[in-house]
């Protein structure tokens, strides 16, 4: 069978099961995966081998980019300690741990013999690289706080790119190619610091050209420019495409839309996020046919012992990492951090790492079989139990009233901005006089209407009146800044008087996080208090 009917035909399969999933409480990710499993079983197709240069060239700069151009600039800076922490010294603490305590304990089991440290570092370096789509889209679901999500999906936005800079150093550590520390660190910086440098500078450029320009197809091309431009660039000079990607999206997302029509953004964001489903869809469905089941059970005991240590290192790091910021604006509930240890769901990433290892590599079918069962646990076992470990920790309740109230602020939000452009057509005699009354009227009636709907809806009002209230007064002070600023500009206010207004202002805007922080801290335990 042509290469491209089975792209076709895992197309089909993976629309059925989205049709399918709409009607059952299941994550669409873990149920392609699980559909996977099941042709591979039954030999229904022979789908491509989830190749390196598959992986690398055709499905992480897409998801990676999609995931980095959503995520708002000002939530990751406000968070950026907790999310560098988990995905840096985070990262070389779970590798250190796995290369520890894994060796020791399938020596002791005699489960191999002679299974050292280097080998367990290797697998830990691999095994490293999160995959929080299915665990993000659950979040989206459920109602879970933007924070939890932000740090879910940037701390593995940057392992993923972490992971793989470890990857290759610890296999030349291994094989002799690199024999000190302070050479890895630096080979480590060196990696990462250009990607940073090459993504950025992409970014930028597409970002300053698409401010130029006001055509959808134009700036769709450019974005996607961006997106595996700036990975193969990277990857080109030897230095890490999924960070320079990740820096590219988020320059992208957070500054190349400035210059977008409001149109223009639309047709953007749908393009990404249509790319994003079509990528996921055929990769987890390549992750569940390139599993041999029968070749997992004979290693069953191996793989959950790595299943085990490798979840327990996570939670030694999640822990320690939220223990150390509890003194800090970015403290971690302790309930968030136990979804963080179970939203460590591995994917492909590990499954192609460990593929790439030579085949006269030691102990290279029992990495493949470790990490192969590691990935298919803990999309199995994670993205089933995810929904309920939020509920039960009094995370997420049942949004629908939510989202309700949501999508009515958000009709009042839109009309409102709809009778303020109207007011600015009849200034400048955009169209006849009665044409925009109509349509004035039109949106009055709408206003009035979803206001009515809105006052009707009671929903945890004591907790949404103080969520609203902190989002109005970080508004407030940002339009404080600004005019303070712009009379410092004017030449009304003295550089002395603009310092000490603006620290007034950033200390106030300081507290207001501190607030925020133990708001969600107190929100959190006093629904388990509950329990």
């Amino acid at each position: 069978m042509e290469t491209e009917t089975i792209f076709i035909l895992l197309f089909v399969v993976a629309t059925a099961v989205a049709i399918a999933v709409q009607r059952l409480a299941v994550p669409y990710t873990v149920t392609l995966v699980c559909t996977g499993l099941v042709l591979g079983l039954l030999h229904v197709l022979e789908a491509p081998r989830l190749t390196k240069a598959l992986l690398f060239g055709i499905f992480l700069p897409g998801l990676l980019f999609d995931a980095a151009f959503h995520i708002e600039f000002k939530q990751f800076q406000r968070n950026c300690l907790a999310i560098f922490s988990l995905a840096l010294p985070g990262v070389v603490v779970a590798i250190a741990l796995t290369a520890l305590i894994l060796p020791q304990v399938i020596n002791m089991l005699h489960f191999l013999e002679n299974f050292t440290w280097k080998y367990a570092l290797v697998f830990g370096a691999l095994i490293s690289a999160s995959d929080p789509i299915a665990v993000v889209a659950i979040f989206k679901n459920l109602g879970v706080p933007r924070r939890l999500a932000v740090l879910l999906e940037g701390e593995s936005l940057l392992n993923d790119g972490t992971a793989i800079v470890f990857f290759t150093l610890s296999f030349t550590l291994v094989t002799g190619e690199a024999a000190t520390a302070d050479g890895l660190a630096f080979d480590f910086i060196r990696i990462a610091g250009f990607a940073t440098l090459i993504g950025t500078g992409i970014g930028l450029v597409v970002s300053h050209v698409i401010k130029q320009v006001n055509d959808p197809m134009i700036e769709i091309t450019l974005t996607t420019i961006a997106a595996y431009g700036s990975f193969l660039t990277a990857e080109h000079f030897h230095f890490s495409g999924v960070i320079a990607t990740v820096s590219a999206g988020m320059i992208c997302g957070n500054y190349g839309t400035v210059g977008m029509s409001p149109s223009t953004r639309i047709a953007v964001e749908s393009f990404w996020e249509y790319i994003a489903f079509a990528l996921n869809s055929i990769v987890f469905l390549l992750i569940g046919l390139e599993v041999h089941i029968y070749g997992l059970l004979d290693s069953w005991r191996t793989i959950l012992i790595a299943y085990l240590v490798v979840t327990a290192g996570r939670a030694m790091v999640i822990f320690g990492v939220s223990f150390l910021l509890q003194k800090t604006l970015e403290q971690i509930p302790w309930a968030w951090s136990v979804i963080l240890i179970w939203g460590g769901i591995r994917g492909a990433l590990s499954m192609v790492l460990v593929l790439s290892l030579p085949e006269d590599f030691a102990y290279r079918e029992v990495l493949v079989s470790m990490t192969f069962g590691v990935v298919i646990l803990s999309i199995l076992i994670h993205g089933l139990t995810m929904s309920g470990m939020l509920r039960w920790l009094g995370i997420s309740q049942d949004c629908r009233e939510r989202t309700s109230y949501e999508l009515t602020r958000g009709k009042l939000l839109s009309a409102h901005a709809a009778l303020e452009e109207i007011n600015q057509m009849t200034r400048s005699h955009f169209a006849h006089p009665e044409v925009l009354a109509t349509l004035r009227q039109q949106y009055e009636q709408k206003i009035e209407r979803d206001s009515t709907a809105l006052a009707e809806l009671h929903l945890e009002e004591q907790q949404l009146k103080a969520e609203e209230l902190q989002w109005a007064q970080r508004h407030l002070q940002a339009v404080e800044k600004n005019a303070v600023i712009g009379a410092f500009h004017r030449g009304l206010l003295t550089q002395d008087v603009q310092e000490k207004l603006l620290a007034d202002i950033d200390a106030r805007l300081l507290r207001l996080e501190s607030t925020e922080t133990k708001g969600s801290t107190h929100h959190t335990d006093g629904h388990n208090s509950e329990k």
